[in-house]
Order: structure tokens, then sequence, then C-alpha cells
């Protein structure tokens, strides 16, 4: 139902303008914009609204492909994220590999997590990319751009990715990141890297891999598509993660069930992740950031983990499609479970709202979501209340 839309715009893989060059290399350049009236209310700030893409949802890019012969080519694809108040936010997706039809595609470079774009994720989500999505809101994990990411705005350094073609209904994605990649974009928040401006320092020592491995299986029955993944990614401690001795940190593992079914116009989809020895892949990240008005920080660290701690985030939601317009309403809650240092902390998050579809490419969206934030660690929770109305456009 919508989940096609939701891969669309989150690909941005719409071609205005196609070209071939000389070489025989065939040249789209794709991209899209988005603009939101949103208004944010903190507990103990004042209520902010603004106009802008708090998300940072627009960008335009170049796509490009080479047929090699017997079903091989080569593809390649860079995507530059700007603010429509003016601006450029950085690279996205940027790599080059070989694909082919009955087996799958192969990429090196950056690319977006398999926990963000294959299994569950972003893909579950229909208000992604937007102030109400479910990222960092308790709902959806955050992550580092360098953690093995599984945040919307997040993509991982230097990797490998392998995602294959589907085989009877099953599919699998695999990330390889190589370890002592200390110098690569990571923006950590919180207690592993201040409010987020940190630059490197995640990634394994000595060699050690990172990797990330996802695997969904999709069944069509009469009316009913019935669509089940499963996950687990390791991400490996740093030398300099090793040194922050108050937190004795270790290798982060995340598992990660979910599905969601369909029937007609109606749909439900879930996951939950369980998180161990959390380091940037489950701590706060500029993957939950939605910018920043005035002096107050708007951050969703909400479904963050305390450093080196346990925890779990679940998220449910439904959605009913009538005529043009989508209707939605969703939620979840994250546990994070105390620490030698730190005591536990909860968020939990409802958020209602839709979608009206003026054609396959633009949609108008609105709603409202509702954090409530129990953290033992502070005198004040900052529980928040957020809505949005905005327009989105795919060129």
């Amino acid at each position: 139902m919508n989940n096609k839309l939701i891969s669309i715009a989150l690909t941005g893989l719409l071609a205005s303008t196609s070209i071939s060059s000389a070489f025989g290399t065939n040249i789209s350049i794709v991209g899209r914009i988005q603009a939101e009236y949103s208004g944010i209310n903190i507990e103990g700030f004042s209520s902010q609204t603004t106009v802008n893409d708090p998300t940072f949802f627009s960008s335009w890019g170049i796509r490009a492909f080479e047929d090699l012969g017997n079903g091989f080519r080569v593809v390649t694809m860079i995507d530059f994220g700007f603010n429509t108040n003016g601006g450029s936010i950085g690279n996205r997706e940027v790599f080059v590999g070989i694909s082919k039809d009955s087996l799958g595609t192969l990429k090196f470079g950056r690319t977006h997590s398999p926990f963000a774009d294959f299994a569950g994720g972003w893909t579950i989500d229909p208000f992604v990319y937007t102030t109400l999505q479910a990222t960092g809101s308790g709902g959806t994990m955050i992550a580092s751009a360098n953690g093995l990411g599984s945040g919307s705005y997040s993509a991982v350094n230097s990797v490998v990715r392998f995602t294959s073609t589907t085989f009877n209904g099953f599919s699998f994605a695999v990330l390889l990141m190589p370890g002592d990649a200390d110098k690569l974009e990571a923006h950590l928040g919180g207690h592993l890297g201040g409010h987020g401006n940190n630059i490197g320092d995640t990634g394994g020592e000595n060699g050690e891999w990172d990797v990330q491995f996802a695997a969904k299986y999709v069944m069509d029955f009469q009316s009913h598509k019935l669509e089940v993944f499963s996950g687990y990614s390791r991400d490996n401690v740093s030398s300099a993660q090793k040194k922050i001795t108050a937190f004795n940190l270790k290798t982060e593992e995340v598992g990660r069930i979910g599905g969601v079914w369909s029937y007609k116009n109606f749909s439900l989809q879930g996951q939950y992740d369980f998180i161990s020895d959390a380091l940037g892949a489950a701590t706060c990240s500029d993957a939950a950031a939605l910018g920043a008005i005035g002096d107050v920080s708007t951050r969703q660290c909400n479904t963050a983990m305390n450093p080196g701690g346990d925890g779990s985030i679940w998220y449910a939601g439904g959605q009913y499609r009538l005529g043009n317009t989508t209707l939605i309403a969703q939620g979840g809650m994250t546990d994070a479970n105390k620490t030698d240092v730190f005591a536990s902390r909860k968020s939990k998050s409802f958020t209602v709202g839709g979608l009206y579809h003026m054609s396959k490419r633009t949609n108008l969206f609105g709603g409202y979501q509702h954090v409530d934030v129990i953290d033992k660690n502070s005198i004040v929770d900052r529980d928040r209340n957020t809505w949005t109305v905005g327009m989105r456009h795919l060129f």
C-alpha cells in the first residue's frame, strides 16, 4: 500500500532527466524537496515554530549505470543533501558497485545500512523524514553515521554491502565496515561525543570488521501480504572508546525482528530491537537531529541507550488508505537499562496524522506527536509535543 510510496521517496530515484554519455553510461538527475511548518514544545523551554526541512530530507544527485553484458552492469550514486532555508547538508550515499538481476547488487563506498532501508527501520515508518518520524522519538533506533546506522539521516562510511535479489520471496543484505576507521564521520552525541560535533572514533580496532546482516521473507495470499524480517548488528568498540574508562565499553550487539501485514487498504507494521553494550549505533547522534530552533536543540535522543548499557525498543503502527488519503496511527517505547554510571530511562510516544497523495511524486502530510520521557537521571522529564504540516515533491 503506502510502503511503495515510502520506498520511492527515500531512495530518491525518480529521474526527471536521463541522458547517455559518449561512453555508453546512462546518467539520471534525481532529487527531492520538502518543507514543513512545525511546532515543537519541549518541557522547560519556550514553544518554537519554524518553516524549514528539519529532518534534512531534501537532496539532489546523480545516478549512473553502464551495461556490461551478460546481465551485469555498473551502478553508481552521488547524493547531496541541502536545507530549504539555504546551505548544504553534505553527502548522503556515494558509492560504486556492480549488479546482476539474478543475483543482486554489490556496493563499495558510503551507503545506508540494512537496518535503515531493508529490514524495518524507515521502510515501515510512513512519517519518516518528517518532524513526526519514529526515529529518535521513542519508536525506532537512532544511530551514528559510522556506527552501522539505522537512523533516517545517517549513512555508513567505508563499507562493502551486498543486497540479494528475491528468491521465492526470500532476500538478504549484508554490510561490512573495516576496523581502525577512526577518521570517518561519526557525529556521536551525549557522553560518547559531546553534542554530536565530534568526527571519528568509531569502528573496531586491530583490523576487526563491524558487520550487519538482515533477511526478510515476503508472501502474498489472495488479498493478504505478509513480510517478516530479522537482523543482527555488531559494532566493535574502538581504541578511543576503550579509553573512556568510566563506562567499561564493549562491543555492541543489536538484534531485530519485525513484520508488516497488509490487507486491501489496511496494514499493520512493527519491530522490536534488543541492544547489548550500547555504542554509537544505540546512543544519541546526528541521525536523531531535527535541526535547531534558536538556542534550543531539538535533537531527538529518546531512543538512545545509556553508554555501555543494555535496553530495548519497540515500534508498532497502522495505516488505512481512503482514496488519496492515508490515515496513520503509531507509537513506540524505549527502555534504557541502568548502568554503573547512569540510572534507567524510558520514553513512550504516540503519533497520529495523515498523508494526502496529490500525485505519485507529490504529497501533503501533517499530524501530532507526543513523547513522554521518564528519566531518572534528570530532575525534569523533558516531555515533548510536536505538530507539523508539510509538502514533499520528488523530481
